[in-house]
């Protein structure tokens, strides 16, 4: 999915309201991205945050690459791991539910057609990354947008253990995204490889994906 498609979506004057979801909405009207730094109500954000620090590792799994028969671990692509959001918990329950206003939002302004949601709490110790790649290939998934919270209370630049976001497979700079505790990144799944830095310290976020329905035979597309 394009930018111009978005665009296309857009009706009226494309002025938008001064809130959060407008601001997202027309950030990727105009670039395919956002970034908003700590945006994330507080008070959900440290919800989450104080969730995840009662996780024990037994919580978590490895992460990998891939979807259903294609999934696979390898950690010469990425070290971090994972849980998967079910909404059991009550920050998990207030995460998908502001997640799904945000949906209704992006859904009403830029008629994307969100179907689903499917997000993970993310943990990067010390030294892990997640190398350059895509969310999304073109043609072959039905993931539309991505989006990124940042869990890290009092974090230095120094830290390291940045987001960086490439225009193209061409750009070799990119933009880097300090994970400051509340900062939020929305992007176009299919347009930005990107990557994680190594961390000198433990690093939280989510990630999530919204996706468009993808069914076949009158069988709903399930979002894992």
């Amino acid at each position: 999915m394009s930018i111009q498609h978005i665009t296309k979506g857009l009706h009226g004057d494309n002025t938008l309201d001064e809130t959060l979801f407008g601001l997202v909405a027309r950030d990727l009207e105009e670039k395919g991205y956002s970034v908003r730094p700590a945006a994330l109500p507080e008070d959900l954000a440290y919800s989450l945050h104080d969730f995840q620090q009662t996780m024990s590792t037994r919580d978590y799994e490895a992460a990998g690459t891939g979807r259903g028969g294609d999934y696979l671990k390898n950690e010469f692509v990425r070290t971090d791991e994972i849980c998967w959001i079910t909404g059991e918990s009550a920050a998990g329950a207030e995460w998908l539910s502001w997640t799904g206003r945000l949906q209704q939002y992006l859904n009403r302004r830029l008629f994307l057609g969100l179907f689903s949601f499917e997000s993970h709490f993310a943990h990067y110790r010390p030294g892990d990354f997640y190398k350059r790649h895509y969310d999304a290939f073109r043609g072959e998934t039905n993931r539309v947008l991505s989006v990124v919270v940042y869990l890290n209370p009092a974090w230095n630049p120094i830290d390291g253990g940045e987001l960086v976001m490439y225009e193209s497979d061409l750009d070799t700079d990119g933009l880097k995204v300090v994970p400051l505790m509340g900062t939020i990144v929305v992007f176009l799944s299919e347009e930005f490889p990107h990557e994680v830095l190594p961390a000198k310290r433990d690093r939280y976020s989510i990630a999530g994906w919204y996706r468009v329905n993808a069914s076949v035979d009158n069988k709903i597309d399930p979002p894992l």
